[in-house]
């Protein structure tokens, strides 16, 4: 994931992109370096491929269809600056061979902090880099959406996800330049709580933890990475009144939309929310037609629970299997009309992986009748494909409770009103910081 700090690099605006969500760099040359630097790393320390990663390699050179694809997608990318070298005039991943040693080096790792005050740092989504370039290309598109890539996909995040809770994993804790505790990583870190840097205590008195202890008490990077905050620094909005919607999520809005349709096409550039598809066709989909959307997205800095909304009973909760590192085709190669890869990356598809990734659904019949049955839905985007649901249906929740949580990098996540619900105060588009957890995000009008 990328803290990009504009206040102290000021980018080019040759070089600069828009990155709806903040997802990777806004400058390519920071994805470069920092890719170059790990693609050195595995260079420098060769490890033999982990059997899910041989599993994978074997599945590719085995099928001829994805061995056409995975050496197709290497070659549909662009001869020319930025996709074919990094500042030093190193070139990038280069084949499917080079793919999985740096993925291999990639996944026996945890994500290190790169100091932002050297280059804008780069942390937490790094298989979003690896893939940056060839997901974007008509080939990589196909590839991407394949359900057998997207198996192997998932063993190897569930593998990786098995590292990341181990005591070794907790070693990017420390508080050197590459830790998540040095003094740059602290300060990004409250800067995307929307809390001033005024001390190198400010962490330790906002989020769970013990000062005292190695890594401040964290088990693991997973332990670090699903941290919680201190009861009393993010209230919940108005808890006696049931007209006034909490947020669910640690997050920055991405849409709102309205009059939503049943079913639409998803995957063209406007990206329609399609609710069938987005709630994986489930017979309580139908109520949804006509109503409300609102989505927002959660970086790799930002704390990563999920709290109900509302207050009500919960009547559906599940994870539902999709894809994991699938972008439209209008943001790459595969698009007839495109000259280059969208640079935003992944990010700029929010809405179409609503209906496609790996995502978690929760149905609440909330108490206010005014509400009735409401929808959650966490999605999981690149590495954050583990959505872990913490409630059980028919369990009782009262607005600001937990209700779950995302694994690993940077996320999304939507709310679902039916037609009839008249819900105003969203947060508006193009606010630049994150809406608090259980804070205030809507109001339910009569």
């Amino acid at each position: 994931m990328v803290q990009q700090r504009g206040d102290h690099h000021e980018i080019p605006d040759h070089h600069r992109v828009v990155r709806a969500g903040d997802w990777l760099p806004a400058d390519h040359r920071i994805q470069h370096k920092w890719l170059g630097k790990h693609i050195e790393d595995a260079k420098q320390n060769p490890k033999e491929l982990i059997p899910v990663v041989r599993e994978f390699k074997e599945f590719i050179e085995g099928n001829p269809r994805m061995y056409m694809y995975f050496n197709a997608m290497f070659e549909e990318i662009p001869h020319k600056k930025p996709y074919n070298k990094d500042p030093t005039g190193r070139k990038q991943i280069r084949d499917y061979h080079h793919m999985l040693e740096v993925l291999n080096h990639t996944i026996t790792t945890a994500p290190h902090w790169t100091d932002a005050a050297a280059n804008a740092g780069m942390v937490g989504v790094p298989m979003c880099a690896i893939f940056d370039y060839p997901m974007g290309t008509g080939a990589g598109y196909a590839a991407f959406l394949d359900p057998e890539v997207n198996k192997h996909l998932k063993k190897i995040l569930n593998e990786w996800g098995k590292f990341l809770q181990t005591p070794k994993s907790a070693e990017v804790l420390g508080e050197h330049g590459q830790g998540w505790f040095s003094q740059t990583g602290r300060k990004d870190l409250m800067e995307v709580a929307n809390e001033p840097y005024q001390t190198s205590h400010a962490f330790d008195s906002f989020y769970v933890c013990d000062p005292s202890a190695k890594h401040h008490g964290y088990k693991s990077w997973d332990d670090f990475f699903t941290r919680q905050f201190r009861e009393e620094v993010r209230p919940v909005a108005s808890p006696d009144d049931d007209n006034v919607v909490a947020n669910a999520c640690e997050s920055k809005v991405f849409n709102v939309a309205r009059n939503v349709k049943l079913r639409d096409k998803f995957w063209i550039k406007g990206q329609p929310y399609s609710v069938l598809d987005m709630l994986a066709h489930d017979e309580l989909a139908d109520q949804f037609a006509g109503g409300t959307v609102y989505q927002a997205f959660l970086n790799a800095l930002s704390y990563h629970r999920w709290h109900s909304p509302v207050s009500g009973t919960v009547k559906k909760a599940y994870v539902q299997d999709g894809t994991y590192f699938s972008e439209p085709l209008f943001e790459g190669l595969g698009d007839p009309s495109a000259t280059d890869i969208d640079a935003g990356g992944i990010s700029v598809g929010q809405g179409y992986l609503t209906a496609l990734a790996t995502r978690a659904i929760i149905f609440i019949e909330a108490d206010n009748p005014a509400i009735g049955l409401m929808a959650f839905i966490g999605v999981g985007m690149d590495e954050v494909s583990t959505c872990e649901i913490t409630l059980k249906e028919g369990q009782h929740v009262k607005k600001g409770d937990q209700t779950g949580m995302f694994h690993f990098g940077g996320s999304s996540h939507c709310l679902l009103f039916q037609k009839h619900v008249n819900v105003e105060g969203f947060p508006e588009l193009g606010r630049k910081e994150n809406v608090p957890v259980r804070g205030y995000l809507a109001e339910v009008k009569p």
